[in-house]
């Protein structure tokens, strides 16, 4: 069967993903591809306030026009430590620049379209701006996190075991954030660990929100372990500022039952200039590298 090539359809941050998309399913249907000059999840709109940050929220962005970008970086100390005058009082002054490369990744999520919603462009439209943008954003936190590429897969930053409470765990890890000259930018937890071990359990919050210190909660982080850094100065998110949504055939498992499939994909990486910065406090047992 010869295979029939539909262009992409270019869409602008003028209107909605979800719009721009059913407009163009409405002439070709399964072979529908859309093209963003944008990061489609900035586009999300909740019909209400969430306090909620994502981890993509944390970072500060470094715009990605091509698909491997050099960094400088900073990593720990080296065997010669003991030769540098007052590294025990001030830890950064032992450690070591150099410069190295992060890639852009596709982030993609999928959704299926019921049939009912196949020629009703206008619910369709609002389908895919409310669970696909959805899904991607739960997609990107997974990629930032326990990806392949994410921040807990980065082989230097500190793992710090505790033994005794979590909010101590996370104390802990702040303090260590400033014993590099830095300061407790921000917390990604679970939201098991959130609501079941510091919603309601003293002054902690507050006396974090009072400190400026920010928390993402995801489940994309395992229960008990939380992630502190300085992530404002640690680390940029690598935004190539292109999306795509397109009808196609989704990977085994994806569903449970056949039926009409839609991917979103973003392409972004991370360039972890500061791992000194970043420091995981996981239970005692754990592996710790």
């Amino acid at each position: 069967m010869a295979t029939i090539a539909f262009p992409a359809v270019e869409a602008t941050a003028a209107v909605s993903p979800g719009t721009a998309f059913a407009a163009a399913f409405a002439v070709h249907g399964e072979h529908t591809r859309v093209s963003y000059d944008y990061t489609i999840t900035d586009a999300h709109k909740p019909d209400r306030p969430k306090p909620r940050l994502t981890v993509r929220g944390l970072l500060k962005r470094r715009p990605a026009g091509q698909d491997t970008i050099s960094f400088w970086c900073e990593g720990g100390p080296g065997p010669e430590q003991a030769a540098v005058t007052e590294s025990g009082l001030r830890r950064e002054a032992a450690f070591q620049s150099g410069v190295t490369q992060a890639r852009v990744h596709p982030v993609r999520a999928w959704v299926q379209i019921p049939g009912e919603l196949a020629g009703d462009a206008g619910g369709l439209a609002s389908y895919i701006d409310h669970r696909l943008l959805v899904r991607i954003a739960t997609a990107e936190n997974q990629a930032l996190t326990i990806g392949p590429h994410g921040l807990l897969r980065h082989p230097e930053i500190t793992r710090l075991p505790y033994r005794g409470g979590y909010a101590d765990a996370i104390l802990a890890a702040c303090d260590e954030i400033e014993q590099v000259g830095s300061t407790a930018h921000a917390i990604i937890v679970n939201p098991a660990d959130y609501y079941r071990g510091l919603v309601g359990r003293g002054s902690l919050l507050a006396d974090l929100a009072a400190n400026g210190t920010l928390i993402s909660r995801t489940r994309m982080i395992p229960p008990g372990q939380a992630l502190a850094g300085d992530f404002a100065e640690a680390v940029r998110l690598l935004d190539a500022g292109r999306s795509v949504i397109t009808v196609a055939e989704p990977p085994p498992g994806t569903f449970a039952r056949p039926g009409l499939a839609v991917c979103g994909e973003v392409y972004e990486g991370l360039a972890v200039h500061l791992p000194t910065h970043l420091f995981l406090a996981v239970p005692s047992g754990e592996p710790t590298a």
